[in-house]
């Protein structure tokens, strides 16, 4: 008999869970919500923390070698960030039940996943202009939906984000477009940078929707608002007439505009490549969770004076 209290319980909770979330209403942390709403949250939020943070490593690559003195405190900014970035997703995934620290250990562990565009390595300085126009304004686009999702810490946290996001696109847009005014060389090095980033970062979004195991309940319980299709076309539809603007070429043969759709028509996407990223064997898979570990056990002395301060400072 109990047991069956229990589960009728549990199915009102569920229908009134599904009638807020048909309305329009927030979750917040301490409103009931199904365990698999909770799953796939930390997974997705984890996942994004994750991909903010190991998305440091490629540009702090070119930190010391940036061209100027603009250029290192504009991207040493960036960097920072990303960092808090990564700070304000973890805060809001532990609302979730799930410690940071426990998540950390799932990154540099390789059980937990990041964004698959940050196993690319970043070869010259246009692709500090690439990243930051092409990898964040795909994040900008995915993130600016994230705003308005059911989850209120999650949603929270991408505005703010949104705001620092844009601040990076137009870091790289306005790299790559300088870049393009320059010397035919100089030129050279970004429509390179651009035909390396261009497919990587339409991979961003994910797979497509019909292969996309998580987005049916995502999109059922207002976490995303929008499907991969159709975030991947509203980046393309964007950023299409800015590469043009500044006489950069999509490498896309099959790119073209259809005024019926008032879309734009574009390739096939190599998901068999992505897949292979996903499965760890990228460019710079190894490399990236190799960098990750070593900082994170350098770090180690400081997260332990920080726990000695709080301590000592506690029984104060």
């Amino acid at each position: 008999m109990n047991q069956q209290i229990i589960q009728e319980d549990d199915i009102r909770r569920e229908e009134e869970f599904n009638a807020r979330i048909a309305a329009g209403k927030t979750i917040e942390p301490k409103d009931w919500m199904p365990e698999r709403y909770r799953r796939q949250l930390l997974r997705m939020m984890s996942q994004h923390a994750h991909s903010e943070v190991v998305g440091m490593l490629p540009e702090g690559n070119w930190l010391t070698r940036a061209p100027s003195l603009m250029r290192k405190a504009v991207l040493l900014a960036k960097i920072q960030d990303e960092a808090g970035h990564g700070l304000y997703i973890y805060s809001g995934a532990e609302t979730l039940g799930t410690d940071r620290s426990e998540m950390i250990d799932q990154l540099l562990s390789g059980k937990a996943k990041y964004s698959s565009i940050f196993n690319y390595p970043t070869l010259n300085w246009a692709d500090m202009g690439a990243i930051g126009w092409l990898v964040d304004g795909a994040a900008i686009v995915n993130q600016t939906v994230l705003a308005k999702c059911s989850y209120g810490p999650y949603a929270r946290a991408m505005v703010r984000i949104c705001k620092e996001e844009n601040f990076h696109n137009k870091q790289g847009y306005q790299i790559m477009a300088v870049l393009m005014r320059g010397t035919k060389a100089q030129q050279e090095m970004a429509q390179d940078a651009m035909n390396r980033w261009w497919w990587p970062s339409l991979m961003m979004f994910g797979p497509p929707d019909k292969d996309s195991p998580n987005s049916g309940d995502l999109m059922r319980w207002k976490v995303k608002l929008q499907s991969n299709d159709d975030l991947r076309q509203r980046f393309i539809d964007r950023t299409v007439p800015q590469a043009e603007a500044i006489g950069l070429r999509i490498p896309d043969d099959k790119l073209k505009w259809n005024p019926q759709t008032r879309h734009y028509e574009f390739g096939e996407i190599n998901w068999e490549e992505f897949n292979n990223v996903i499965r760890g064997n990228g460019p710079c898979n190894k490399l990236r969770l190799k960098q990750r570990r070593d900082a994170h056990a350098e770090g180690n002395w400081v997260r332990e004076a920080a726990a000695a301060y709080a301590a000592k400072h506690a029984r104060a």
